[in-house]
């Protein structure tokens, strides 16, 4: 399914996202929509551990009720075996889903079938979380699909540790919880923004994203100031 072309080009993008410093929120939010646009999944995911051990979402994207169930899936299912294990789980149907995970049934109730497919984000032998696509039921994702998907996980990773590099005195786990703190934020300041603008949370996150770039500061940063009130012109104009 991924054209080589298409990951070639995927790959370039995200590698000259790691170049100089590195916005940990908004690269990994880069790297879950074009995971899925590459793959022609119906909504990816990915989470990462906090400093207890629990997976806890860092980026979706996709359709909304199939996303909301990938993120229960990452939580709770496949996503929490392949933390656990460091093993990919590959092309498990909603049925086997069900069958492996009985505790997803109330959210599988609002999402239309599916195959999951999701691979571990891991460093010397240490899993930091995991990356999960949902695909269409009729899609089977080939070896190679799962191959590009593991080399998405690990450029995450790669990302992560770029982070922590910048600060060596802090531990990992702290880079990580720092990372889940300020996806926070961004998630508060784009629900800001969605209600302040009338528009879907993923317009409002385009706005954000767009409008940091432009100024050249990180998306962390410009959310904070829209958190703590500061909405301007930039946001609320959708051009």
């Amino acid at each position: 399914m991924a054209e080589p072309q298409d990951a070639a080009r995927v790959f370039v993008e995200l590698a000259d996202a790691l170049v100089g410093p590195l916005d940990v929120v908004d690269f990994l939010h880069l790297l879950t929509d074009r995971s899925g646009s590459l793959l022609g999944a119906r909504a990816t995911g990915l989470a990462l551990a906090d400093q207890r051990g629990s997976l806890q979402l860092m980026a979706r994207a996709g359709e909304a009720d199939p996303a909301a169930f990938l993120e229960q899936q990452l939580l709770s299912g496949p996503g929490r075996d392949v933390f656990t294990t460091g093993v990919a789980v590959v092309d498990v149907d909603l049925e086997a889903v069900l069958e492996r995970w009985p505790a997803l049934a109330g959210a599988a109730r609002e999402a239309a079938p599916g195959r999951v497919t999701a691979v571990p984000l891991r460093w010397r032998g240490t899993v930091l979380g995991s990356l999960a696509v949902l695909v269409p039921v009729q899609v089977r994702l080939s070896r190679g699909d799962v191959a590009v998907g593991q080399a998405l996980a690990d450029v995450a990773t790669l990302g992560l540790l770029q982070a922590r590099s910048t600060q060596e005195q802090t531990a990992l786990s702290e880079q990580l919880q720092t990372a889940l703190q300020d996806r926070i934020v961004v998630e508060q300041a784009k629900g800001v923004v969605a209600a302040t603008t009338g528009t879907p949370i993923r317009e409002a996150f385009r706005r954000l994203r767009r409008t940091a770039r432009r100024r050249g500061v990180p998306l962390t940063e410009l959310a904070a100031a829209v958190v703590d009130g500061r909405l301007d012109e930039d946001l609320l104009d959708g051009s």
